[in-house]
């Protein structure tokens, strides 16, 4: 299973290099299912990974100019809050058995990869539903800029990703693409590029706050799944320029369907 792992790494990373989100969609679920990690431990675990390769990623979109630090630092700064408050107020306060009642039992991992799962459905939706985005010229990419800034309504996105990343270990490139695309006026490029930086920050703070509450961390299987899953973000950057967009997220979402379908139904038998 180990192998099968290990490969579905690379598609990580392949995600992530080529539409800027979907690394940590897959990752909690490799974790999970492919190396026997209990939930909540992969949730903290995947934020390492996603965040380290997300922190790649926004470099080399750096050197290509289609990173905007300042929506970055706008968008990041609430999400670090969203991420902390979910991860030392939220989770603790739920306890490990929610509820029972006539054999059903209602447990905080079954919680979680629920919520998990059913997140994956939408993102997968929201992603096949996208309208194939009309691809510009490096001139037309490079003169673009953002629009005038919504601070309220960039910072509520970002305390919102934050939530999301602390609760499930999801980067959140699902939600900040479409937003930083939507409210903020960025082009694709700059979009997936500013969500890579975004998804760094917030992952990698995330994973901080659970080393910080006593996390174990196996680090050779870890930077041995983040050395793999490297390798498929310089070819998802390297294939990104290639790809049509709207193609790739169409194919993407239909992949997260499938995943999100899997993990459901197999949290329902455990009912």
């Amino acid at each position: 299973m180990e192998i099968l792992g290990y490969m579905a790494a690379v598609f990580m990373g392949l995600s992530l290099g080529l539409i800027g989100g979907g690394g940590s969609i897959l990752t909690v679920p490799i974790l999970v299912y492919l190396f026997a990690i209990n939930p909540l431990i992969a949730t903290s675990l995947s934020l390492f990974v996603v965040g380290s390769t997300a922190l790649v990623g926004s470099l080399l979109a750096f050197w290509r100019k289609e990173v905007e630090l300042k929506i970055g630092i706008i968008f990041a700064i609430p999400s670090f809050l969203g991420v902390f408050l979910t991860k030392t107020v939220l989770l603790p306060r739920i306890p490990d058995q929610i509820f029972s009642t006539h054999g059903f039992v209602l447990t905080k991992p079954l919680l979680v990869m629920g919520f998990f799962a059913i997140l994956m459905l939408l993102a997968s939706l929201a992603m096949i539903r996208t309208k194939k985005v009309k691809m510009t010229s490096p001139e037309q990419v490079a003169a673009q800029g953002a629009k005038e800034i919504n601070f309220l309504a960039v910072s509520g996105q970002g305390f919102l990703v934050g939530g999301v990343t602390g609760f499930v270990g999801a980067g959140g490139g699902f939600l900040i693409v479409p937003a930083l695309v939507n409210i903020v006026g960025l082009n694709m490029r700059k979009a997936i590029g500013t969500s890579l930086l975004i998804i760094a920050a917030n992952s990698l703070f995330g994973f901080s706050v659970s080393l910080a509450e006593g996390l174990v961390v196996d680090w050779q299987l870890l930077l041995s799944i983040l050395a793999v899953s490297l390798l498929g973000l310089f070819v998802g950057s390297f294939l990104s320029k290639k790809v049509s967009e709207g193609k790739l997220k169409s194919i993407f979402g239909y992949f997260v369907l499938i995943m999100g379908s899997f993990i459901l139904l197999d949290q329902i038998k455990k009912l």
